[in-house]
This record gives structure tokens, C-alpha cells and sequence, in this order.
């Protein structure tokens, strides 16, 4: 790329390099197209993947370590709950501190319930693409539906900004648990309803079927993970081979793609591993509500003379409620070091590593998604053809124009 913003321009032609984004169709800045132009032509145009939401990399370098949670929110907005343990798990590690089992057990309730509401925008949206809308209007229903329960735990529906460094903002609403339960005994009919609307529908599954299939070498190859990895026929699961959090507590399966209907690693194992995962993500809630755990949901970071000092200073008005959050955020004061933590998130299995000095504020913050590595490798993999497919289709457009300019004389 470098070479191609350095080059030596050739004289008499009309060529211009422009920077088309970075963009996306819904702003949120995650690609950027280099594009050589020469006049009205198109001649070439490279993708420069990379960009991470805004640089909200950086602002993780200039906010405290709690302030940086919410956001954490916008590495994926569709599953956010993710990210925020994430994080959470990395600081958490830096400070030598473990969230208290209870604290643990509502990060897994929040984080499959997630798990649920980002695969019904996957699976809706894949079949609104091939053509059938009616079953993405019934997985948005169901959204809401588990969009409803989460509000209630911590006031947000998209970015939830609801786990801590130590545990969780807050503690089950009174009646929640039973309300929960009677969504997922709902939620359980639905998924034999939707396989019955769309799944095993025959101009879906043949639109499916043998399509794009990526054998589970190539996946690993391309760094993918989550259902697109375990759709390749990879048994590998974070939750299950690397276990953290309150995941040893439970019991669950691990759907991996089998050549359902076609091939395995075609599009849909990819898809129907996410339906059956909806499965498994509602049971392993199930099996939390049931065994109830209980603890604080918050492990005092401070030191409790300190935090009884602050807390007494706002009680007497002497310090903002603004002022008591700042107090002790700075606090929060990890020694020298570095963390990386992983989690079984929805599209990818990000890693956040996270390095400290001894100051309020990270030394750095990094998010690494596994898209990136998809991307960069298929970008690297395919260039060479990818090149010759856009010299070819310059001499068409040029030979088209030439024509044209002909013509018009």
C-alpha cells in the first residue's frame, strides 16, 4: 500500500488517489478503501482493514480504568455484554482480584442471554438476505423480548455498560429471575417453530447448501472462531477448553458443523450452528437461575477505610457524586504488567490485553477481533488474482471509453 501512495504519477494521465472512508454504511468507521482513479475510471481499490471503532483504542489510553468500560460497548454493539468482560477479566488480572462467584454467575446469565439476542439478528437477517423477511421480523420479536429483560437488570437495551472491574453494576430486580425462566421455557418452543418456518425450508436449504464451503483447516488457517469455526467442523469452544468465569459450573454442548444438509463448512453449518447454539446458550441460563448463587456482585477494590472515608464525605456533602467516582478511579492503580484476556464472544473470540504502569491511566489497550486476521489473510491470499482481475477490467473500461469518445466524434 505504501508503494502505491509513494509511486512516481505519470504525466498527461488524469490520476488521482483518494481516500474513501474510512466508513461504513452505518458509520461506524471500520474500513477504509484507497482508491486510484484516472478521471471517470475506476482502476484500483484497496481495502486498509484495521481501523477499530472510532480509535477507541487510544481513548482507552486516556480515561481511567473504569471509565473506559462503556466503551467497550462499541467493539459490537449487536453483543456488547462481551466486551465489557472482557475488559473486565484483563483489569481484573493486572490487579491480582477475581470478581465473587456471584458476580461471576451474573456475567454468564448477561453474556448468553447476549449470546441469544445477537444470533436472532444473525440468523433473520441471513434469511431476509436470501429472501424470506418473516423470519427475521419473528427473531426481532424474540430480541426484545430478551432486550426487555436486560433493561430491567441494568437500564440499557444496545450498550450495557452493566459489568465492573470486580463484579457487576447491579444485582437481579426483584421478580427477574421468574420472568427470565418463563421467556426461556417461551424461547425453547420458538426455536422448533423457527427451524419449521425457515431452517429445513427447500429453497432455503438449497440456496445454502454446498455454498462457500470452508474446510476446517482453511478457518483455522484464517483465524476464524466462534460458530464460523465450529461450522467448519472445528470442536472448539472457549467456554468449554478454556473455561472461565462461572462456566466450569455448567453444562452444555458444543454444536459443530456436520454437513447437516450439504457439505461440511458450507453456509449452512455455519448458520444452523448458530441455531442450535441459541439452544445451549438457554440452557446453560436455565441451569444458573435454577443454582442460584449467592455473594456480593462487587469485589471492593478499595480499601474499605478508604472507601468508607469517600462514602462518608458524600453523605455529608463535602464531594460531588461526581468527584466520589473520580476518587476512586483513581484508586485503581495496577502495579507494572501486562494481561490478556479471552472470552467466547458471538462473531469472533477477541482477546483484550491490556498493559499498566503505575498511573491512573493504561499504558495501552488493545482489542484484538479475529476479523482482523480473517481480512488481512484474505486480502493477502487473494491479491495476486484480486490484481489481475482489476488490470483486466481498466482495459475493458478503457477500450468501453475509448468507444464511446469514437462515437461521440
Amino acid at each position: 500500500m505504501e508503494k502505491l501512495i509513494l509511486r512516481k504519477i505519470e504525466a498527461g494521465r488524469e490520476e488521482m488517489i483518494l481516500n474513501f472512508g474510512p466508513q461504513h454504511p452505518s458509520t461506524h468507521g471500520v474500513i477504509n478503501l484507497l482508491v486510484e482513479t484516472d478521471g471517470e475510471v475506476l482502476r484500483r481499490a484497496i481495502p486498509d482493514v484495521g481501523y477499530l471503532h472510532r480509535g477507541i483504542e487510544k481513548i482507552g489510553e486516556q480515561v481511567g480504568y473504569p471509565g473506559f468500560m462503556p466503551f467497550t460497548d462499541r467493539v459490537d454493539y449487536v453483543a456488547a455484554m462481551f466486551a465489557n468482560e472482557g475488559y473486565a477479566l484483563a483489569v481484573e488480572k493486572l490487579l491480582g482480584i477475581e470478581a465473587p462467584p456471584r458476580a461471576q454467575w451474573l456475567r454468564a446469565i448477561s453474556c448468553e442471554l447476549s449470546r441469544i439476542a445477537s444470533h436472532l439478528v444473525s440468523v433473520g437477517t441471513m434469511a431476509m438476505d436470501i429472501g424470506a423477511f418473516t423470519p427475521m421480523l419473528h427473531g426481532i420479536r424474540e430480541r426484545e423480548k430478551i432486550n426487555d429483560l436486560v433493561e430491567a437488570l441494568c437500564g440499557a437495551r444496545l450498550t450495557f455498560n452493566y459489568h465492573r472491574i470486580g463484579g457487576v453494576a447491579f444485582d437481579l430486580p426483584e421478580g427477574w429471575r421468574d420472568d427470565c425462566l418463563h421467556f426461556l421455557d417461551h424461547f425453547d418452543r420458538f426455536l422448533g417453530e423457527f427451524d419449521r418456518l425457515i431452517s429445513f425450508n427447500e429453497v432455503y436449504v438449497r440456496r445454502l447448501a454446498n455454498v462457500a464451503v470452508i474446510p476446517g483447516p482453511m478457518a483455522i488457517d484464517y483465524s476464524l472462531s466462534g460458530p464460523n469455526l465450529r461450522g467448519s467442523g472445528v470442536d472448539f469452544d472457549l467456554r468449554r477448553d478454556a473455561p472461565y468465569g462461572a462456566y466450569p459450573s455448567f453444562e452444555f454442548d458444543v454444536p459443530v458443523g456436520k454437513g447437516f444438509v450439504g457439505t461440511v463448512g458450507d453456509c449452512f453449518d455455519r448458520y444452523y450452528c448458530r441455531c442450535l447454539e441459541m439452544g445451549q446458550s438457554s440452557r446453560i441460563v436455565r441451569q444458573a437461575l435454577e443454582s442460584e448463587v449467592s455473594d456480593r456482585v462487587w469485589i471492593e477494590i478499595l480499601a474499605s477505610d478508604k472507601a468508607q472515608m469517600l462514602v462518608e464525605d458524600r453523605r455529608a456533602g463535602r464531594i460531588t457524586d461526581r468527584q466520589l467516582g473520580e476518587a476512586i478511579e483513581l484508586q485503581i492503580l495496577p502495579g507494572w504488567g501486562a494481561a490478556h484476556a479471552r472470552f467466547a464472544a458471538i462473531k469472533v473470540e477477541p482477546g483484550a490485553p491490556v498493559a499498566a504502569r503505575l498511573a491512573e491511566l493504561t499504558a495501552f489497550v488493545r482489542v484484538r477481533r479475529d476479523m482482523f486476521s480473517a481480512y488481512a489473510e484474505g486480502l493477502k491470499s487473494g491479491d495476486a488474482a484480486r490484481m489481475r482481475r482489476a488490470e483486466e477490467l481498466s482495459s475493458e473500461a478503457q477500450a468501453i471509453m475509448k468507444a464511446m469518445s469514437g462515437r461521440g466524434k
